[in-house]
């Protein structure tokens, strides 16, 4: 499943065709969205928007369509009236004079009026967004320290939505690396300078993989998550194991935990 920043790069990328600009036309699967295919051309996509794996499509006129790709979503860009070869079943269809983008294989698919989304029953569950420009280390710190996360390890705590939005497995094993943590700790377990690295480790980790446009090969990874530059994401330990951590040498070690592959250092986390 993509994690928060193949999420936010995907949210730039229709954003960047459709914004702004008149719908020419709407065309949904779903029998209970059909009503909105009349509704909906004539008016503009003012946002797209991602809050943890969830995309928000923010129309002019009050409404906001919610979808979530879950294991097998994709939305793709394509010229107006155009339809890449694909095997998958469109689900949605947004055009405007001369961009579509097209979601395929979603079957979490909404449409909600903006002032009703506080009650939406997956997003009113999330916590704060990890790449949300807004969100402190401090605010997360505070919330480390919290009666209901303080208790829980690690390696459960940081694929909890509701902890922090937009965290998933590769994101786990390079936080907990960066921050030189077992995942079997609780924050409970944690000094203050751990837990402040910790804290700074969930903000920096996400950041810096959205920001640099991608990340490296690994197994199961979709090629369109995929970045090509140099200065890119680098996975230090996630799907590296038996390979020399890059900090001491030491194999790195995978373990099932939390029902997920986790990959860490077995001296410098230890």
């Amino acid at each position: 499943m993509p994690e928060g920043p193949e999420i936010r790069r995907a949210a730039d990328r229709l954003a960047e065709a459709v914004v702004g600009r008149p719908l020419a036309s709407a065309w949904f699967a779903f029998p209970a969205l059909k009503r909105f295919q009349k509704s909906l051309p004539g008016q503009r996509i003012v946002a797209i928007e991602p809050h943890g794996k969830a995309l928000l499509t923010r129309f002019d006129h009050g409404w906001t369509l919610y979808s979530h790709n879950q294991l097998y979503g994709v939305w793709k860009v394509a010229a107006a009236g155009e339809r890449p070869d694909t095997t998958r079943s469109l689900r949605v269809a947004l055009e405007t004079a001369d961009r579509a983008i097209l979601l395929y294989s979603a079957s979490d698919v909404a449409m909600w009026r903006d002032e009703d989304l506080v009650r939406h029953p997956f997003l009113s569950r999330l916590g704060p967004d990890v790449l949300d420009p807004a969100l402190a280390a401090a605010a997360v710190d505070a919330r480390l320290r919290e009666p209901r996360f303080t208790g829980r390890r690690l390696d459960g705590l940081l694929l909890d939505q509701g902890f922090l939005a937009g965290m998933g497995n590769y994101l786990r094993a390079e936080v907990l690396f960066e921050a030189r943590l077992s995942p079997r700790l609780r924050p409970a377990d944690l000094d203050d300078a751990q837990r402040q690295r910790l804290a700074r480790a969930l903000l920096d980790v996400p950041r810096h993989s959205y920001r640099t446009r991608g990340i490296e090969p690994a197994r199961g990874m979709r090629a369109d998550y995929l970045g090509d530059t140099a200065e890119g994401f680098r996975f230090r330990v996630f799907d590296r194991d038996g390979q020399p951590c890059p900090r001491c040498g030491t194999a790195i070690v995978r373990e099932t935990l939390a029902g997920r592959r986790l990959y860490a250092c077995p001296a410098c986390q230890s």
